[in-house]
């Protein structure tokens, strides 16, 4: 029962509003390749700081996409590393989509071909105060929780390397879909230090325990091919010579979502990942919790009633 009250009280009604702060693109080749090529599509940029806004580009898909948001890393001198300002601006991004009902699905890619993200930038570090790096490695890894407590789910496509703080951003995803020929490893054992964003709980609860102890100790590369045989990724595709093909398919995994009802999805992935946390009997209790939830919603009713006239239903959050 206690359970059943905890969990209760996650749930509260979620508002619809977006505290968005727009900018303008920058022209360069990589960016103007990726709008075009998925445009035409709504682009959100969130920074204040006009000279550095274009490190991540926030695209709220349209028609039969609308619901899926893509999230496009765009760091290219720095192979996508993670700085100050990146956080800032994934953290506000981050906090508008948790409070926007109309998101079904995330999806978080890069806009630099080769590269997904090549973990923290060392050269910022570098440059910081002592006083500095700690604050700032704490708020990166709240970035990395928050991106693994997405009320939606959230798909990392990986079309390049994913190193350390790279790949842990990735383990914080839903679902993981790589290029074959993308690298992904937890390296930091090769600077005397160890994953401090999640790597070390996240990675032994995807692949076990053993298998991760290996990885992290011996600093190991994997293929995106031997990723999906350890259970790192969902899916390994072959690379398409524009360098997207992981991309595509995670948006083709958002649409199989779209159709489902969001509440029942967001719902059931939350049941999920505070379930496996817990034990069985507990876990059954969140699960009842959860299921709660749904019931007096109008999408079940639209569901019931979409099965009995035989069409697809017609779903919208409520």
């Amino acid at each position: 029962m206690a359970a059943l009250v905890k969990c209760r009280a996650l749930f509260q009604p979620l508002r619809s509003q977006m505290n968005v702060i727009s900018g303008v693109c920058r022209s360069d080749s990589a960016l103007h390749s990726f709008l075009t090529k998925r445009a035409p599509h709504c682009v959100r940029l969130y920074s204040s700081d006009v000279k550095s806004g274009d490190d991540l580009i926030v695209r709220y898909l349209d028609g039969d996409d609308s619901g899926i948001v893509v999230l496009g890393i765009n760091r290219p001198q720095s192979k996508n590393a993670i700085s100050k300002n990146l956080v800032t601006m994934m953290s506000e991004a981050l906090e508008s989509l948790k409070k926007d009902n109309k998101v079904r699905t995330v999806v978080l890619c890069s806009m630099v071909p080769g590269i997904f993200c090549a973990g923290a930038d060392l050269k910022e570090r570098a440059k910081m105060q002592q006083s500095e790096v700690g604050p700032f490695v704490t708020k990166a890894r709240t970035l990395i929780t928050d991106l693994g407590t997405l009320p939606m789910p959230m798909i990392a496509a990986i079309d390049g390397a994913a190193l350390g703080g790279g790949l842990e951003m990735a383990l914080a995803c839903d679902i993981r879909v790589a290029a074959s020929s993308a690298k992904m490893g937890l390296v930091e054992t090769k600077l005397a230090i160890i994953p401090g964003a999640g790597g070390t709980q996240r990675l032994p609860r995807t692949v076990g325990v053993s298998v991760a102890k290996e990885l992290i100790f011996a600093a190991r590369v994997l293929s995106g091919d031997e990723a999906k045989s350890l259970g790192l990724v969902n899916h390994a595709v072959e690379q398409n010579k524009a360098g997207d093909a992981a991309y595509l398919r995670a948006l083709d995994l958002a649409r199989e979502f779209i159709p489902q009802g969001p509440i029942a999805i967001r719902m059931a992935k939350l049941a999920i990942n505070q379930g496996i946390e817990v034990d069985l009997k507990t876990g059954l209790a969140i699960e009842e919790a959860c299921y709660a939830q749904v019931i007096p919603t109008k999408d079940r009713l639209e569901g019931l009633q979409a099965f009995k006239e035989k069409r697809p239903p017609r779903y919208k959050g409520e």
